[in-house]
């Protein structure tokens, strides 16, 4: 029985790591091919390792165009990313406690609308949201990509508030009520406190998703000077002529570094966001 369990295992095991060198081999395979040679880089793509490795791929991707810097583009991006995350951070913080915790009329409603709008492929809204940011003047800033974001329009960091303010005792509440303490002060002195956890983790995927999205910035910015990492990735295929995929692999190497770093260093709270639901009672 011992014996059949440990094979199991071992099966098992074996079968999670061919598929996870499976699912992270083209990400390697960019990766060393940053440091091939542009013109080797297709004709040697059996081999993984590069005969001689050169740096010069990530000297010329981070010279960018037309005199922009492939700096320029990290700072947009930074910018995008890091002011929308603040935006959706805060703005589900407050919508999570006040369904969590206030009764007014119309709630049901509003939170049923709120799941509905889960559900919704964003590509249903496209176009209504880029005829009303066409009136309202928007397209070619960057609004569309921030703007929105301090109306909670995400959902599921939202919904996954609720649960973590769920699990909070109502006892604290009630206590702090006794002490004369409003609802702005609860929320900002006991809430925001014991949802940490869950803080962290909807800023660590809202970022994420802010730093790679693609589509909206295709949408909404024209010129090259404000283009994030994104969009600017695409410059290096020029279907007119020759594109350098060498400093493409570079710098989307890169490109996928800011993710990377904060996952590693935020891991531990993204699981315990994750994985717990507030303070047990």
């Amino acid at each position: 029985m011992k014996t059949t369990r440990k094979i199991s295992t071992v099966i098992y095991h074996v079968l999670v790591l061919g598929f996870g060198l499976m699912m992270i081999y083209p990400l390697i395979w960019m990766v060393m091919s940053s440091f091939k040679k542009t013109n080797t880089i297709f004709t040697t793509a059996g081999s993984l390792i590069p005969e001689k490795f050169t740096l010069q791929n990530y000297i010329n991707g981070w010279k960018g165009f037309a005199k922009i810097s492939f700096g320029v583009f990290f700072k947009n991006s930074l910018f995008i990313s890091i002011v929308a995350t603040i935006g959706t951070v805060i703005s589900s913080a407050l919508v999570a406690y006040g369904f969590a915790r206030c009764e007014f009329k119309g709630k049901k409603l509003l939170f049923s609308a709120m799941l509905i709008s889960m559900m919704l492929p964003a590509q249903v809204l496209m176009i209504p949201q880029y005829l009303w940011y066409q009136k309202l003047g928007w397209v070619g800033s960057y609004l569309p990509l921030i703007v929105p974001y301090f109306f909670a329009i995400q959902g599921f960091f939202v919904y996954l508030m609720i649960n973590f303010i769920d699990g909070i005792p109502r006892e604290l509440d009630e206590a702090a009520k006794i002490d004369g303490c409003s609802y702005y002060t609860i929320f900002s002195k006991i809430i925001l406190p014991l949802i940490s956890p869950a803080l962290i983790t909807a800023g660590i995927f809202s970022f994420m998703w802010r730093w790679d999205d693609f589509l909206s910035a295709l949408l909404y910015v024209n010129e090259s000077a404000k283009y994030p990492v994104s969009l600017a990735l695409k410059l290096f295929c020029d279907p007119g002529s020759s594109s350098d995929y060498g400093a493409m692999f570079a710098m989307a190497f890169l490109s996928v570094l800011p993710a990377v770093i904060m996952f590693i260093f935020f891991q531990k709270y993204l699981v315990e966001g994750i994985a717990t639901s507030g303070l047990k009672g």
